[in-house]
Order: structure tokens, then C-alpha cells, then sequence
């Protein structure tokens, strides 16, 4: 996994941005009652999105809560005295204490067995009875949009995706939440270009792929053989799903 306490510096604008960022914000609120009042952003990383949502309804209050430190200096500067450094598998609030919770671009993350089940349990807790939760699934997926960067890319080793929709569905209901809608939204600026590929590979962003080894060298020296190597490719579209807390 990759450090994202050094990833925080450049973490915005190597992952599209601003414009990355409402499009996410905006099919998050697109999910969220109006009428929610509270919401908490689980795993918000640097704001970014965090603070759209906050400002895109002044009535919603905004929480953020992200486990890595540098990320969450950066969140606190975009949202002062709303950002919390918290576990997700262990939030520290009160049963039931919000309207609406979000965690984009987390689950993927999640490697150890039980950690995505405990994630959504966590959401699920401190959800009021009615509460709807909001979460990003098959993320790895979302970034195959059938370039050649992805046919040099298919023959590498498969990783199970810890956010596969239909285990995240399964876990959302051991912990009383039902489906209830689901969106999507382009990835904006996120396009690999060959010459992009090869430095997410050699940096460790393929997680089956060590950066240095053969197989993974293997792979760069095939992307190097593609045209227009500065070219970003199609943005990917990624995935949402939502759930209403029974009760």
C-alpha cells in the first residue's frame, strides 16, 4: 500500500483535482436526503472533497475523520476545528450521532481480513436509525476503460477487490443497512498515459506488481512500447453505492 503520508503533498493534483473532486461531491450529495443534517466523511484524506461538501449545503454539517496525519493537517486547513484523526474501524462517536456517512476511495484500501466489514459496521454504528451511508465500490475496476494500457495491463497477477459491490452489499446488511440507491461519476483528469502508468507502476501503485521487480519491469518496458506516451487515455467512472440504516 502506498505511504499517503508522503503522498499527502502531491496527493490532490496527482488525482485530478478540483475537478476530480466536485464531480465526487456532487454524486455523493446527489444520494444524500436533503433533510440530513449531520455527515461524516470517513477516511477524507486531504478535504478536498470534504469541503465541497460542506459548502455545497450550508445547512449539512461536515465532519472528516482520516487515520493518516499528514492528510488530516491538510483536511484541517480546508475545514478548521471539523477534522478528526480517527481509525474507521473505530470511530470515536456515539451511536447514532449522524443523518449521513461517506467513505470515498476507501474500501479498496483495505487488505487484512474482516477490516471492510468492520469499516461498514463502524458507518453503520453511528448512523441514527433511517441514516444513509454512501461509499465508493470496485474501484480497481472503475480504471479499466478498454485502452491499450489496460490490454498491456490485463495479464497481470489478479488482486481480489476488497470493495467488490456485491461484499460490500453483504456487509452493509449483516449491520442492518438496506440498499437504496447507487451513481456514478467520472473520474475527472485521471486518464493514464503510458509514460503515467509506468511511474504509478514503479512507485508501488499496482499492488500485485513490487516496484523493481522483474515482472514489474517486464510490464513498464511494454507500456514503453506505446504510441502517444504523454496521451492520457479515457477517466475512469467510478461507482457508488448507498444504504438506509433500518429502524
Amino acid at each position: 500500500m502506498l505511504d499517503y503520508d508522503k503522498e499527502a503533498d502531491a496527493y490532490d493534483t496527482s488525482r485530478g483535482g478540483e475537478p476530480r473532486a466536485a464531480a465526487a461531491a456532487d454524486a455523493v450529495l446527489g444520494l444524500v436526503p436533503a433533510a440530513a443534517r449531520r455527515l461524516l466523511d470517513v477516511a477524507c484524506g486531504t478535504g478536498i472533497v470534504t469541503r465541497r461538501l460542506a459548502t455545497a449545503r450550508p445547512g449539512l454539517g461536515v465532519t472528516g475523520a482520516d487515520l493518516t496525519h499528514a492528510m488530516a493537517r491538510m483536511a484541517a486547513v480546508r475545514l478548521p476545528g471539523a477534522i478528526v484523526l480517527a481509525d474507521s474501524r473505530q470511530l470515536p462517536f456515539p451511536d447514532g450521532a449522524f443523518d449521513a456517512v461517506s467513505s470515498v476511495w476507501l474500501l479498496h484500501l483495505l487488505d487484512a481480513p474482516g477490516d471492510v466489514r468492520a469499516v461498514v459496521a463502524e458507518c453503520a454504528r453511528v448512523l441514527r436509525p433511517g441514516g444513509v451511508y454512501v461509499t465508493t465500490v470496485d474501484k480497481a475496476a472503475s480504471h479499466n476503460v478498454g485502452s491499450d494500457i489496460d490490454g498491456v495491463l490485463a495479464s497481470r497477477p489478479p488482486r481480489p477487490a476488497a470493495d467488490a459491490a456485491a461484499g460490500v452489499g453483504a456487509y452493509a446488511a449483516e449491520a442492518g443497512l438496506r440498499p437504496l440507491g447507487r451513481a456514478r461519476f467520472q473520474g475527472r483528469g485521471q486518464g493514464r498515459s503510458p509514460r503515467r502508468a509506468i511511474a504509478d507502476l514503479r512507485r508501488g501503485w499496482f499492488m500485485t506488481l513490487p516496484p523493481g521487480s522483474s515482472l514489474s519491469e517486464g510490464f513498464a518496458t511494454r507500456l514503453a512500447a506505446l504510441p502517444d506516451q504523454d496521451r492520457p487515455r479515457a477517466d475512469p467512472v467510478f461507482t457508488l453505492r448507498s444504504f438506509r440504516k433500518a429502524g
